[in-house]
């Protein structure tokens, strides 16, 4: 079993069940995905890994592409394959025709799997359970191709590399490229080893009412270490709730939401404090799974009322990365939040190349400065408040630069290195900004709610001078309100169904007028007046963007609409989220609890666990709708959104300085009688409880007075 043989391109020794879409991005919404930041695994619901997106990844690179069990002679029946937690899974199969003296199964195979941060393991059990002695061989098959996970996406992974063994009581099996190693051990040692082929053969005795298992452990490490590295224990950075309502569904979406963001976690290794390092959200699993600007600052933003921490920290790693110099090939500008952190270079087709530190976002600048404002709101403490102030200066200041440098006031993004991305909103996507009539629209590009997130951080940046005593309030409340004047003045548009703000102004200045889910975004920032709230609130519950499951990100009556188009009509969850706590804010909580009810009926569909977005179809068509087919699952801000939307059924707002918390119930009763403890609001607890009558018992923190209506 010794060899010294060094990995060598070979051809793989199983055709991947992707072959005939070779060049296409690969699928994931029958996958089953465990998880633990940086690390995941995915399969089919067979459990085995065949290629394709199969695998065991480990910081964007993936550790192992095959690893499969048959035995041999026998055919192998799944018979289930579902996850029993965020990290682990489960799968059964039955070995047909051994062992059975009547149409029962005699055999069985139970796989369970548990990903680790750099190390996943498989305990392989055969159990008898008829009354025959039965003998088989069972034989694993392991090969990895090392493959970048750009590499993956793209549909063109590399082949399969020669394993190395090493002749030791548990049988290792070894592969490295560059900076990157890989070990899979067997425990018990196989009988016999086939190295060009990573095949581990073990021959089994089986008495009846006897079981054997082999436990496989693989491990993936980086010689430098990980970018962003898992927690160093389980203490959570947040206080997990406990929700029991008449609607187990929303229970249930919350109770899996949770326990997905706590595998989502990672740490920034430039913490001055090593044994408590600042943790963020990566993005979603598998192709994001790291820092993204926009979508931590969300994911922060609605936990809010489990705690300040994991807000904290998000603000902190961000501020250690604000840019601070000009750079058009890595768009960083002073004072600017950046958008995502690699290791590498990530190539996409034959133009996109975005750098490793990339800064191509127009919109997580003001988001971070609301997040430092809303966690101000919400308890976090003074100091580190006060510390992370001339970061939110310094954001101010970038603000205020964009808007001046656009010449109409509003802040605009361009591609300026070419390779970056073409839309730097949060729909980044190449087609997702358009006129009704389905033209693109040209760069430079004014997104309606980025504008409406530059004014909510105005506002909120100002209310943080003021409360701390530096100079620019006053100055920054005047910008607010010029920028709503402005945006009132060119950004509204007029259909046969009224009027509405454009989801954009293009180069030219003019409206980009098709008619989006951006809307939500809008209301309750400061940007629109009451009226114009109303006509939001009306257009957000037309059928055309309200497909029963969600808010649909194009309008169904646009051209060019697709269902599953990823910016151009599928429905993303905090999308619907952020227009459901929007509408709340604004004083519409009959639409908003039609959306969130959208929201619910789409969480059953997936089991609990929403993906990143999923497909456009309406409600009349079905009531399960269809999913996206490479869309990430877990992802962030989809699992995020269960404590938004729980927030705004509550009516809940805080305002620690002020010493008050407000329970507003707006739809709370649809889920009545809901009772749900151990929120934080600053370092206490808070209860609350909704009666069937819609009465109202809170439990505050101690120094905090209570408003309800």
């Amino acid at each position: 079993m010794d060899s010294t043989v060094k990995p060598q391109d070979t051809d793989a020794s199983t055709a991947t069940a992707a072959s005939a879409a070779e060049g296409l991005q690969p699928f994931l919404h029958d996958a089953v995905v465990t998880l633990h930041a940086p690390s995941l695994a995915i399969s089919s619901a067979d459990g085995q890994f065949r290629g394709g997106v199969d695998g065991f990844y480990h910081g964007d690179r993936r550790a192992l592409s095959e690893l499969t069990v048959a035995v041999e002679d026998i055919a192998l029946a799944p018979v289930q394959g579902a996850l029993s937690g965020a990290d682990r899974a489960d799968f059964r199969a039955v070995l047909r025709g051994l062992g059975e003296t009547s149409p029962d199964p005699a055999v069985a195979l139970h796989r369970r799997r548990v990903t680790g941060a750099g190390r996943m393991e498989e305990v392989v059990e055969i159990t008898n359970s008829g009354v025959r002695h039965v003998g088989l061989r069972l034989t694993v098959t392991a090969g990895t191709d090392l493959a970048a996970m750009e590499q993956v996406k793209s549909g063109r992974p590399p082949r399969v590399l020669t394993p190395q063994a090493a002749d030791t009581d548990r049988i290792k099996l070894s592969w490295t490229a560059e900076d990157f190693t890989v070990q899979l051990t067997s425990e018990p040692a196989p009988d016999a080893v086939h190295l060009p082929a990573g095949r581990l053969s073990y021959d089994i005795d089986l008495p009846p009412g006897t079981s054997w298992s082999v436990t496989l452990r693989c491990a993936a490490a980086y010689a430098d270490g990980d970018r962003f590295p898992a927690p160093p224990d389980n203490q959570l950075p947040w206080r997990t709730p406990a929700l029991r309502s008449a609607d187990r569904v929303l229970d249930r979406w919350l109770t899996r939401s949770l326990a997905d963001l706590d595998r989502l976690r990672l740490t920034d290794p430039r913490s001055p404090d090593a044994e408590r390092p600042d943790t963020f959200l990566a993005a979603g699993a598998p192709w994001f799974l790291t820092l993204f600007g926009r979508d931590s600052l969300w994911a922060a933003r609605m936990l809010l009322p489990l705690g300040t921490d994991l807000a904290a920290g998000t603000l902190r790693t961000l501020a250690r990365r604000q840019g601070a110099a000009t750079d058009p090939v890595t768009e960083e500008q002073p004072g600017k939040i950046l958008h995502e952190v690699r290791r590498e270079t990530l190539k996409s087709g034959n133009r996109l190349a975005l750098p490793p530190v990339y800064y191509g976002s127009v919109d997580a600048t003001p988001l971070w400065i609301t997040l430092l404002h809303d966690a101000w709101r919400w308890g976090l403490d003074p100091r580190e408040v006060e510390a992370l102030l001339p970061h939110a200066e310094a954001a101010l200041d970038w603000m205020r630069t964009q808007a001046d440098a656009s010449g109409d006031g509003f802040l605009k993004y361009v591609d300026h290195s070419g390779g970056g991305l073409s839309n730097q909103g949060w729909k980044d996507s190449h087609d997702s900004i358009r006129y009704r009539d389905g033209r693109l629209a040209a760069a430079p590009i004014a997104l309606c709610e980025v504008q409406a997130y530059a004014c909510e951080a105005a506002r909120g940046g100002a209310a943080l001078l003021r409360a701390f005593g530096r100079p620019g309030a006053d100055a920054w409340e005047e910008w607010a309100e010029r920028l709503a004047e402005r945006f009132r003045k060119r950004f509204w548009v007029e259909d046969e169904h009224g009027p509405y703000p454009a989801v954009a102004l293009d180069g030219d200045g003019r409206p980009a007028d098709a008619v989006t889910s951006g809307f939500g975004h809008l209301l309750g920032t400061g940007l629109l007046d009451a009226d114009e709230s109303a006509l939001l609130a009306a257009r957000l519950t037309r059928p055309d963007l309200d497909a029963g499951h969600g808010l649909r990100t194009l309008s169904g009556d646009a051209v060019g609409f697709n269902p599953f188009g990823y910016h151009t009509g599928s429905i993303w969850p905090h999308d619907t989220a952020i227009a459901v706590h929007g509408l709340v804010r604004s004083g519409f909580p009959d639409a908003a609890a039609s959306l969130a009810q959208g929201l619910l009926t789409a969480s059953v569909a997936f089991d609990s666990r929403l993906p990143e977005l999923f497909a456009g179809h309406g409600g009349e068509r079905g009531s399960r709708p269809a999913p996206y087919p490479a869309s990430c699952r877990p992802q962030a801000w989809a699992a995020a959104s269960s404590v938004l939307v729980l927030r705004s059924a509550l009516g809940l707002d805080a305002d620690v300085p002020a010493g008050t918390v407000t329970v507003a119930p707006a739809f709370a009763s649809a889920y009545a009688p809901l009772t749900v403890t151990q929120l934080q609001l600053g370092q206490g607890r808070l209860d609350v409880s909704v009666a069937v009558d819609g009465m109202v018992d809170v439990s505050a923190p101690e120094g905090l007075s209570v408003v309800t209506r």
